[in-house]
């Protein structure tokens, strides 16, 4: 349920009608907007009375919410949400590329990747430490020590970290060493891990599964943030579907349908969506235009080489063309704006 305030009641009248909620085993969550406030309650409101509540002379309307996500829901909160990872920021007209290789692999490898993006403009470092892998005999990553060649960069140029975790084990380990905590595609509805990484106090990126549907992944988020970690970035990486040309299929739609459905940020992977290094620019620039929060780029200084995921990944010289380009097309934007 939200209660719309009308503009200018007082705080002192809106957190005495939020703690006559909270008296009916209600929680309440109070956004202060531009010009109005509005309580969202969370629980059980049948038993709630709206026709009372709409004669409170500082109440504007009354309604009730269909949709089961509340937390993340836009009608709780109609302003963009900021989620800030050390100083960068995301969502709310602020956009930001977090750019590395797919698995870290040595010191000198992701140490020189994050010089080279950090150079091009990213503003965060992605590297896999524990990677899931289809095949059990392909490479998993380096584990903890992958974390700590992680730290080195970032010790190295400034650039906020960003990594996937597995399981709930690690929970402790990410809380000390990543900067944002990304949960996998295939890790979406791991909903042990999601209530783990929601007691966490750093940043989530969360990646939309396989094959789920919007509200399926803005739920799993809604597991994070009922967890008491709000700081959620979703992330759009391709969706399976009869296609078998690209490794995944982008799902454009899904930012002008999130931004209705949800406040939270969302940034895209172009990189998992088309599984080939000469699709990223395309997508990474079709992204750019239809209003993405950001975007993630697999970047890998030898591509041929590389233990995961060479054949999507860009070259720091191609990384930096695209780079040239998204800022361009953001700058183009701002001014239609």
């Amino acid at each position: 349920m939200v209660v719309v305030m009308k503009p200018g009641t007082q705080q002192q009248e809106i957190q005495a009608l939020a703690h006559s909620f909270e008296e009916m085993g209600l929680q309440v969550g109070i956004t202060n907007g531009v010009g109005c406030s509005i309580l969202g309650l969370v629980g059980d409101t049948t038993a709630v009375d709206m026709d009372k509540i709409s004669i409170n002379p500082h109440v504007e309307r009354v309604m009730r919410v269909q949709e089961p996500y509340k937390k993340a829901n836009r009608k709780f909160h109609p302003e963009d949400s900021v989620v800030d990872v050390q100083g960068v920021k995301i969502g709310g007209g602020h956009f930001a590329v977090i750019a590395g290789p797919c698995s870290v692999e040595s010191a000198e490898q992701v140490t020189s990747i994050a010089r080279d993006v950090k150079a091009s403009g990213a503003a965060m470092l992605r590297g896999g430490a524990f990677k899931p892998r289809t095949s059990p005999y392909s490479f998993q990553g380096m584990g903890e020590s992958g974390l700590d060649l992680l730290l080195e960069a970032k010790a190295a140029t400034g650039l906020p970290i960003v990594s996937e975790i597995m399981a709930p084990r690690y929970a402790e380990l990410f809380e000390e060493k990543v900067d944002l905590v990304q949960i996998g595609a295939r890790n979406m509805q791991n909903f042990d891990l999601l209530k783990e990484v929601g007691k966490l106090s750093k940043p989530v990126l969360l990646k939309r599964g396989l094959a789920n549907t919007y509200e399926e992944w803005i739920m799993s988020a809604e597991y994070i943030m009922a967890a008491g970690n709000e700081n959620v970035i979703l992330c759009e990486r391709g969706v399976r579907t009869f296609e078998t040309y690209t490794r995944n299929t982008l799902d454009l739609s899904a930012i002008p349908a999130i931004r209705q459905m949800s406040h939270l940020p969302i940034i895209v992977d172009p990189s998992h969506a088309a599984g080939m290094y000469w699709m990223v620019e395309p997508l990474a620039l079709a992204a750019t235009a239809i209003g993405a929060d950001g975007l993630i780029v697999e970047v890998h200084n030898d591509p041929a080489h590389a233990k995961c995921d060479g054949q999507q990944s860009l070259t720091p010289e191609k990384f930096d063309t695209l780079m040239k380009k998204v800022e361009s097309l953001r700058a183009w934007r701002e001014g239609q704006n």
